[in-house]
């Protein structure tokens, strides 16, 4: 994708979900790498707060899926999270050559990497409801994108952070603390993100799943017509790229970001 002051332009962009997220551990910092390598134009991740108050990239409320340990992150210290391993589920440790960085990923090493590449890339980030925490995720997560600089943008389309997530209130409590920090409801029924929910809490766009965009491609013009763009999650086979290409996702969320951008520019062939 071409781009001109910071600004990507061409539809759909390729948004890495949890990382390159086949061919590393979801949420870890050679998942994420990797997708940046791969030309991903966004990556995605989920956050939860720990029990002493640190933004860590999981996806699951507990860490037994996905770590060496068992328990919920909420009940958990940063430096206890830090101890377990994050990769030893996934099959990237059968494979020959150097390991990547598979251990526990803070949301500030995220942004880190993020920023410091070497193109503009966004950071979508889901922040994950009900929890114990509740408004507090939200408040941890705009003062630590004010660190960065990054929690009040000259417009949605130069900002490099979104935030998102299935709670209608969330959404709320970042528009009303940043107005201009772009947001993204999520959700599964067409009515509810083709109705008033979206203008209620200031979203700049929805996030319908593929299946539910393909039973309502309609979601699209209904939220350009309001000045909302469209998220989609999770794309990962060849007739789901075409069909949002065709129907004019913004934003294409998928687990193969290498894959997708090639099918994007040549075709279902173009993948390997």
């Amino acid at each position: 994708m071409a781009s001109t002051d910071g600004v990507l332009t061409g539809h759909p962009y390729v948004v890495a979900h949890r990382g390159a997220s086949v061919d590393w551990p979801e949420h870890t910092l050679a998942a994420y790498d990797l997708a940046l390598q791969e030309g991903a134009d966004g990556v995605e991740c989920d956050v939860r707060l720990t029990r002493d108050g640190h933004l860590v990239c999981v996806h699951d409320r507990r860490v037994d899926r996905t770590s060496s340990g068992a328990g919920l992150v909420s009940e958990m210290t940063l430096a206890q999270l830090r101890e377990l391993d994050y990769g030893g589920w996934h099959d990237s440790r059968l494979r020959d050559g150097p390991p990547g960085d598979t251990g526990l990923l803070t949301l500030d090493a995220l942004v880190s990497l993020v920023l410091d590449w070497n193109r503009p890339v966004k950071l979508f980030i889901e922040t994950k409801h009900p929890v114990r925490y509740g408004g507090l995720v939200e408040s941890k997560l705009l003062a630590l994108l004010q660190r960065f600089g990054i929690a009040s943008p000259a417009s949605a389309d130069r900002s490099r952070a979104v935030v998102m997530s299935f709670s209608a209130a969330a959404v709320w409590r970042i528009r009303r603390a940043a107005p201009l920090l772009p947001t993204v409801l999520l959700g599964e029924a067409s009515r509810y993100l083709g109705g008033s929910a979206a203008t209620t809490v200031g979203a700049t766009a929805v996030g319908p799943s593929i299946a539910t965009l393909r039973e309502h491609p309609e979601l699209v013009d209904r939220a350009a017509a309001k000045g909302r763009a469209l998220y989609c999650w999770t794309v990962d086979q060849f007739e789901d790229v075409d069909f949002c290409r065709e129907v004019g996702v913004a934003w294409m969320a998928t687990h193969y970001p290498a894959r997708t951008k090639a099918w994007l520019q040549g075709g279902p062939g173009a993948g390997g």
